[in-house]
């Protein structure tokens, strides 16, 4: 098992940029890859694409991201490649729709972003879960859904098809992103 105690650095910074290319012409490089929920940890047990088990141990300090350098030396190198995040593409059919869809995201802390009039909400369980709270809008045919995965590019995501309905790419450009601090509970 290695032991990771910090990030190196990025595959993009010059310093390792022209290295990690000489080794990928080798295939000196191996892949871990880590789901964007758990690039938010900072310890971490898991085995890269190459079999080798990892102890991620990281100072307050740093964190993981996509593109990290876990590992370099002349033979190979370890990077973190953020796997793709799955969302249910929501898209309500009115404005009193889109309101009430947006009520409901917003009591159930659900994680969101949006592209024009379409909702996003990270799925970090089962589709059903989530549709299942919207029941509904969708059984009314207020709200349609699908499933999409996105690939994480800068701060944007970039939505995908997943095998649901086909056709077409999203782009999410959300920064949303507020804390809850208020509580639910009814006030006499």
């Amino acid at each position: 098992m290695i032991q990771i105690l910090n990030v190196l650095g990025s595959r993009l910074d010059p310093e390792f940029a022209e290295r990690l290319h000489r080794l990928d012409h080798r295939g000196g490089i191996d892949v871990v890859t880590i789901s964007v929920t758990d690039l938010a940890r900072r310890r971490l047990l898991i085995t890269s694409r190459g079999g080798e088990q990892l102890a991620i141990a990281l100072p307050r300090s740093q964190k993981l991201f996509d593109g990290a350098v876990l590992l370099i030396d002349d033979v190979r190198a370890i990077v973190v490649r953020a796997a793709a995040e799955r969302w249910l593409r929501l898209e309500p059919g009115s404005v009193s729709d889109a309101i009430e869809l947006g009520y409901h995201a917003g009591n159930l802390h659900w994680r969101v972003r949006f592209d024009g009039p379409v909702l996003l909400v990270a799925l970090e369980g089962d589709p059903e879960d989530y549709t299942a709270r919207l029941a509904e809008l969708i059984g009314a045919h207020r709200v349609t859904f699908r499933v999409v995965e996105a690939e994480i590019a800068g701060d944007a995501a970039v939505a995908g098809p997943s095998g649901h309905n086909g056709g077409g790419h999203h782009h999410a450009h959300d920064h949303h992103r507020h804390p809850h601090t208020h509580d639910h509970s009814s006030r006499a």
